[in-house]
This record gives C-alpha cells, structure tokens and sequence, in this order.
C-alpha cells in the first residue's frame, strides 16, 4: 500500500493532529508531537514560529486558555496532509459559545506535525 492508502499511517497522522487538538483543552503540549521547524499559521497570520514556540502557546497561551472543549471532531487524511473540524467551546461556559474550526495539519514519516493552518469562524452560541 502506499502512504496515504495505508489505514494505519493514515490513524497514526490523525492521532498527531488529535493530539494538537487535545492540548488547546488540557494545556499540556508533552503529547504533541512537532517538528522544531513547524509553523501555524492562523487566519492567515503566522502565529507560531517553531514547534517550541508552538508548545509554549499550548502551555501558557491566554488565547487557548479560554477554551473548555472540544466537539464533533473530523478528520480526513489526503496523504501527509490532515484536514480537521470541529467546534471549540470557549469560556464563560455559561453563555454556551463555540466556534467552527477547520484546521490542516502535515504530518511527516515520522508522526511529527511539521506545518499548521488554522481557520475559524466568530464563537456563536450553542446549545
């Protein structure tokens, strides 16, 4: 098989973008796996340089650290490349926010998000 017909290469670069996924909730960036060279780019701004400068947002980043949730994650792998959805809940819970995210992860031969594109819309409520 090749690489992007492979089910299990294909689990392994959707379990890396998860994993980014699951560190805008927990804050804890010691299960992503980045490439020291990643990028993201957010809304079309570079928003983060290199894989450490990345994982230090993850970590201490007041943007992320409104976020409470994630639902109604997607994922569809065309090769290295990983495109996500899914809806970000935002703080104060309360008010029931959240906002639609559509996030592109390349993820190399070894499991390592080596480049981020993130895009997002305005947090509505959301019941």
């Amino acid at each position: 098989m090749t690489p992007d017909r492979d089910p299990e290469r294909a689990a392994q670069r959707v379990a890396a973008a998860r994993a980014y996924v699951d560190a805008l909730v927990s804050h804890d960036p010691s299960g992503v796996s980045l490439h020291p060279e990643c990028t993201r780019v957010e809304l079309g701004l570079k928003t983060g340089r290199n894989g450490p400068h990345i994982a230090r947002g993850l970590r201490r980043g007041p943007q992320f650290r409104l976020i409470h949730r994630i639902s109604e994650f997607s994922a569809d792998v065309d090769g290295h490349m990983v495109a996500t959805r899914y809806w970000v809940h935002v703080r104060p819970k309360a008010l029931g926010l959240a906002a639609h995210v559509h996030e592109s992860f390349v993820v190399d031969e070894e499991y390592r998000i080596r480049a981020i594109v993130a895009r997002f819309g305005v947090p509505r409520r959301r019941v």
